[in-house]
């Protein structure tokens, strides 16, 4: 078992995160790849029914399916990413700790409250980033309903009236964008450990955000950081796996044939796999240096690995009677 646990820098925990995922690549790339398996599936699900549909001339109805496809893709795509999410932090406690750790055995151990996980995502999702939804949600509507279709390109008084409505809201949503935008980072930032407090403490979701909440004080920097990197390490690997396709698109002005973008679902699938993990695996690292830090987390770990554990307080005893008085009178229930 690791005992070694302590407090780590920031460039020790981003050392730790890169030497794990090393070491332990096919456990946590496998894990990850049930989900980029499934959205690889649904990808080329969606690209070969767009196909078909095209080809039978029932434009009517295209819109509307995949409208629902986006949907039921959607759902899919939140259910098993959850799984996954869970599931890593549940292999990355086993490994940071020296206890061995598998696929089956982290999916096994997270299944069965998947839906308290799931049910936790939802609401950090929400609480974080309600209000950058609700600003789009207002912007489509302004433009949906009180401006004319193709008002660009009509002239005359009505078409100025519509250009300055068209200014103002799209001047407000871009106000309302940068506040509300840096609001869901700060929010996020703030939830970051409640994924791994719900899996490895068996908090339920309210539980789990307030001791993210109380965990993340002192490191939201730090995440911050780490959330950085992992973001232009998956922009970079993203645009230059994806760098063929997008200079074939641009060359067809933007038309696309199905098998170019059946190639180009199943090279994200590989992209998928490989950055998937490392975000959730310096999550997981942070939740336990915050614990070491406040807790002493490390200290408690060495008891548990010597046999040292503390047993349970015992109940308190209440005083005895003096000698020589009767005890109280029983009271019967009513």
């Amino acid at each position: 078992m690791e005992t070694n646990l302590r407090p780590l820098t920031l460039g020790e925990i981003l050392d730790r995160t890169a030497q794990l995922y090393r070491s332990n690549f096919a456990l946590f790339a496998g894990i990850f790849s049930c989900y980029a398996g499934v959205l690889l599936v649904l990808n080329l699900l969606q690209i070969g029914v767009v196909f078909w549909l095209s080809g039978l001339h029932i434009a009517a109805w295209l819109w509307g399916l995949t409208a629902i496809a986006a949907l039921v893709k959607f759902l899919l795509i939140f259910l098993f990413a959850g799984a996954a999410v869970a599931a890593i932090s549940r292999a990355v406690a086993w490994v940071h700790l020296g206890e061995p750790a598998t696929i089956r055995g982290a999916y096994a151990s997270v299944l069965p409250r998947l839906g308290r996980y799931i049910w936790l995502m939802t609401i950090t999702f929400l609480m974080a980033w309600l209000p950058v939804a609700l600003a789009y949600a207002g912007y489509i509507v302004v433009i949906v309903f009180y401006l004319p279709k193709g008002f660009m390109s009509q002239p005359g008084t009505a078409n100025q009236s519509s250009m300055m409505l068209f200014t103002v809201a799209s001047l407000a949503f871009v106000l309302l964008l940068l506040p509300t935008f840096a609001y869901g980072v700060v929010m996020m930032l703030r939830y970051a450990l409640a994924v791994p407090a719900s899996v490895l403490e068996n908090l339920k979701a309210f539980k789990a955000i307030r001791r993210s909440i109380d965990l993340s004080k002192g490191a939201r920097g730090r995440i911050l950081v780490l959330g950085l990197l992992v973001f232009i390490i998956e922009v970079g690997l993203t645009g230059m796996s994806q760098l063929f396709f997008l200079v074939t698109a641009v060359r067809h002005h933007g038309q696309v044939g199905p098998v170019a973008q059946a190639l180009s679902q199943v090279v994200a699938f590989f992209t998928n796999t490989v950055l998937g993990p490392i975000y959730a695996t310096g999550l997981t690292l942070f939740y336990y240096d915050q614990r070491v830090r406040k807790e002493g987390y490390d200290i408690e770990w060495m008891m548990r690995a010597a046999g040292m554990t503390p047993p349970a307080p015992e109940p308190a005893l209440e005083p005895a009677p003096p000698q020589g008085s009767e005890p109280p009178p029983a009271i019967e229930p009513l």
